[in-house]
């Protein structure tokens, strides 16, 4: 009987304590013809603050869409055996740096948490207001035979 393959899951998500925040970096409210978009300076506000107060395994970085572009600006927050959230709304065009102080102290909860899951009373008013979607934690498959 042939080895089964390995799980690519190890290899497609950040490990315990760690999470891979993406920006989009795209986003902008409906007639905003700025350059630079809103998710670029919400992007840039993020990594500025992050720089000042790390949160320790987070990693930042910039996506060319998510799709959601009727709630600028918006995240995904993706950690191996955590749930995902999707949120959007983040100011990123008057205020960047209060939206990316308030996104990184959530974020700070949520790797705190086994699951992803920060308790509601817990979470910033923008988190609970924001979000967009909660994908469960991906489970990879058992090797199946036919």
């Amino acid at each position: 009987m042939p080895d089964p393959l390995p799980d690519p899951l190890p290899a497609l998500s950040p490990g315990p304590g760690t999470a891979i925040l993406s920006v989009c970096t795209t986003c902008r409210a409906a007639g905003d013809t700025s350059e630079p978009r809103a998710g670029a300076k919400f992007l840039a506000a993020l990594l500025a603050e992050a720089e000042r107060a790390p949160v320790p395994g987070l990693t930042i970085e910039g996506a060319e869409c998510l799709s959601v572009c009727k709630r600028p600006c918006t995240v995904a927050v993706v950690s191996g055996g955590r749930w995902t959230y999707v949120y959007g709304d983040f100011d990123g065009r008057e205020d960047p740096d209060a939206s990316a102080r308030i996104l990184l102290a959530g974020l700070r909860r949520y790797i705190e948490t086994p699951d992803g899951i920060v308790p509601w009373r817990e979470r910033p008013e923008a988190f609970r207001k924001g979000v967009v979607a909660r994908i469960p934690p991906f489970k990879s498959a058992p090797n199946r035979t036919p």
